[in-house]
């Protein structure tokens, strides 16, 4: 079993930290799917890696078990998603007992999407906690956990504005928070625009991009409409070209993602966190382009 070391304490080495996402698969295909590329992912060494939270609590118990068993037969640092959203502070007092008796000591505390979905009004849970500031008070007065946040390049799609979105980051910062990871960064200068914003307001900590590959043009113009942004005209136009050949639009997409890549690590990003969808290969290429030492 790994060490159960504090990953903001991880962030603030000094050296570039790489992290890879999970989410828990919804049937035996898909935990097949998983095990395979947690195993072969395993081989570049990432700093840790996270393990997702359904909507309303709805995977609470695959993701204890997911990050139990990395814990346990990885040599993998494990971090477990918490969100506010479908628990009462009673059941969250009973995840963390979960994750604690697992090993689990780093976990990311978000407030998560409204039960109705992104972009549907906000409706917090009677007996449960707000906002992801109060989710991480709630973690720290534990005692023994490093805790995370979320952040937002282009700001929350809920924010009324940037200087809001910074505001709510500084009160993560001020509940406890150790360290900060994006959503999918589109543009590096939408990362560098948000650590200039965070350490306007005082919210001195590590903020990790989070990366994903354009592998499918559809799927992934679906999750930045999720998130209430846009595809960046630089990026459709390099990528609209290829729309009817796959292999050449991923091989593309693979392109962009490295050299968005090194462009962040150049802007002082402390590391990159790759959302994988469960998948290894396209962060293997990128790892091989990047020229990461594993």
């Amino acid at each position: 079993m790994p060490d159960p070391s504090a990953i903001g304490r991880l962030l603030r080495s000094g050296e570039p930290s790489f992290s890879f996402e999970f989410f828990p698969p919804k049937d035996a295909e898909g935990e097949e799917v998983l095990w395979r590329s947690i195993s072969e992912l395993e081989a570049l060494r990432p700093t840790f890696v996270s393990v997702t939270y359904g909507a309303g609590g709805g995977t609470r118990e695959r993701t204890v078990a997911i990050t139990r068993r990395i814990a346990h037969d990885t040599s993998m640092l494990p971090m477990a998603h918490l969100t506010c959203v479908g628990h009462t502070t009673e059941e969250l007092a009973a995840i963390v007992d979960d994750l604690r008796r697992a090993g689990i000591r780093n976990v990311l505390a978000l407030r998560g999407d409204p039960p109705g979905g992104p972009g549907r009004p906000w409706a917090s849970t009677p007996g449960g906690l707000e906002y992801a500031s109060d989710l991480v008070a709630f973690l720290q007065a534990s005692g023994d956990l490093s805790v995370g946040v979320a952040a937002f390049p282009e700001g929350h799609r809920d924010a009324p504005n940037l200087e809001h979105d910074a505001r709510v980051l500084r009160a993560k910062y001020d509940a406890g928070a150790e360290f900060a990871i994006t959503e999918m960064v589109l543009r590096a200068s939408d990362y560098t625009g948000l650590v200039r914003r965070a350490v306007d307001v005082g919210a001195d900590f590590p903020i990790v991009p989070g990366i994903m590959p354009i592998l499918n043009l559809s799927s992934m113009r679906t999750m930045v409409r999720l998130s209430g942004r846009e595809m960046p005209a630089e990026t459709l136009a390099r990528i609209l070209p290829l729309e009817d050949d796959p292999a050449a639009l991923r091989a593309e997409g693979i392109r962009i993602a490295t050299e968005l890549c090194e462009q962040l690590l150049e802007a002082g990003a402390p590391g990159l966190h790759f959302y994988t969808l469960n998948r290894s290969k396209a962060t293997r290429e990128i790892f091989a382009a990047l020229k990461i030492p594993v």
